[in-house]
Parts: structure tokens; sequence; C-alpha cells
């Protein structure tokens, strides 16, 4: 009442704001239901095993020269799945997978080589993903950037699958693809692996037609874009971040994914004493440090 406009103008904003909140709703909620295998607790019928000897022929055929191959169609079903989400706010837990001591590597190896090396890890890492029902977001040089739905009903789910997938990726580089890089004198790699979930916003690039610039009058013609979807957020922020405390094939969660896990995958983290000049990102639902947990170096 101390605005400075009618109570009819108020109520017509309350009214398009209420509107907009369940237009969200219901997107969230249409694909949250939408049928997936992230749904279900995978790790109990996904072999690791057959994973790693994989990794192993794959990383053995693209050092014996043949083209690494990248099935970008997983690429597709994640621009598929975010666009139910288009223009919502959603929750996902976000996994982040980079290689430790790439820059080392890039300046004792040939820079094709590197790029076999690279396109095999991440083509490896992303079928692992899309095992424990995960989609690719994005590749950013030698690091691979994923997300699991979370149902609205159940966070559980999509949080110990992709802790089960980072453990998973961790076994496949260790035991699957460096033994072949060892064979071929090659140095080893280890990776390290952030894992935090939140509200993320999904955003919408392109569509529509514009003009083409370099035709003039009855030339012109509608230069159609694709539309691309990418999804930003603190959530994303803070996982990428994390992934830097992460010691050689170490995982490292958030508050938010340790508080859901049950009692036997909890054992295996650790609370990490990080310097608050160092690490100062704040729980909005306690008001106190975010608290990140390690994995023991023993599994």
């Amino acid at each position: 009442m101390q605005l400075d406009i009618t109570k009819d103008e108020v109520h017509k904003v309350m009214k398009e704001q209420a509107s907009e909140e369940e237009r969200k709703y219901k997107a969230v909620k249409r694909a949250s239901n939408t049928s997936s295998v992230g749904m279900f607790y995978l790790d109990a019928i996904i072999s690791v095993d057959l994973a790693i000897k994989h990794a192993q022929y794959s990383m053995w055929k693209a050092l014996k020269g043949e083209v690494p191959e990248f099935n970008i169609s997983m690429m597709e079903e994640a621009q598929n799945i975010l666009e139910k989400y288009a223009k919502s706010k959603v929750t996902f837990v976000i996994l982040h997978i980079d290689i430790v001591g790439s820059t080392a590597i890039s300046m004792t190896l040939p820079v094709e080589r590197l790029a076999t090396i690279i396109q095999t890890f991440t083509q490896e890492m992303s079928l692992i993903i899309a095992a424990y029902g995960g989609y690719v977001l994005k590749y950013v040089g030698d690091s691979v950037l994923a997300f699991f739905p979370v149902n609205l009903e159940d966070k559980y789910l999509p949080c110990a699958n992709a802790v089960n997938c980072a453990r998973s990726m961790v076994k496949i580089m260790r035991e699957g693809l460096n033994p072949i890089l060892s064979e071929y004198d090659y140095p080893e790699m280890g990776v390290r692996v952030g894992i935090d979930t939140g509200e993320n916003v999904v955003v919408q690039y392109g569509g529509g037609g514009s003009s083409s610039p370099l035709s003039t009058g009855q030339d012109k013609r509608e230069v159609f874009k694709k539309l691309h979807f990418d999804v930003l957020g603190y959530t994303i922020s803070i996982a990428a971040k994390m992934t830097t405390f992460a010691k050689d094939n170490q995982i490292v969660i958030g508050q938010f994914v340790y508080d859901v896990l049950d009692d036997s995958q909890k054992s295996s983290f650790n609370v990490l004493r990080i310097e608050p000049d160092i690490w100062n990102y704040v729980s909005n639902s306690t008001g106190d440090i975010y608290s990140l947990y390690g994995s023991t170096m023993k599994e």
C-alpha cells in the first residue's frame, strides 16, 4: 500500500506473477515426469568391468591411429531434455570432471596425439554418464560438464547415480585408460570430479529468423537458426570451483548432495577443511559456509 500505484495494478502484477510461476511449475513437472533411466538406482546393473574393457579397446585403437568414434547423438539427447525445461528454473545435479595435470601432458605430447587422447577420454566419460542416467551438457577442453535431472519428489536417486557415476569414472581412468597409455610409454593421467545440486535456469539461444546481412532487395532471405539450450546458475559455478579442490582421482561433493546420500555412501566421504579466504560460498539454507566433502582415497 506504500507504492505509488493503484491496488488494481498491484493485483494485476500479482496475477501475472502467479500465472508465470504456474507455467514454470507445469513445465518442470512435465519434464520431471518424463520416463528416464535416471529415475532408477543404476549402480547395481551397470558393469564397470565392461566399461573398463571398452575404454581400453577405444584407447588402444586411438593410439594405433584410428580416429576415435564420437557419438554426437548424446549431445542431441541433452538438448531435447533441456528444451522441455526451456525458460524455467529447474533443479539438476551437476557433475564436472577434468583431467589432472593436462597442461604438463600437453607440453610433452604432440598436439595431434594429445587431441586423440582427450577425444577418447571424453567419449568414454560420456558413455558412462549416459549409463547412469545423466546428460552431457558441454565439453570444455579436457573437461566434461553433465547434468542429472531431479524428480520433484526425489533427490536421492540422481545424487546417488551421479556419485556412483563419478566412482566409475575414476576406475575407468585408473584401470582402463591408464594401462594402455603406459603400454605406449605415455604419461598416466588422473581425474578430479565435482558434484553439486541446486536450482538452475535453462536458457534458449537462437530460433526465429533474421535477414541475411549479405543479401539486399529481392535477394533477401530468411536465415533460420537452430535452437540451442544451455544451463546457467549458481550450481554450475559451484561444481566447477569444487573440482579444483579435488586431489588426483578424488571426488568432491557439496553439502546438499552429501545430505541426501545414505549412511553407507556418506561413510566414504570426509569433510574438507578449506580456509575461508579460499572458499567462502555461503549456503542459502543455513547462512553458513557451504561444506564440501572429499572421497576417501582408499576407494
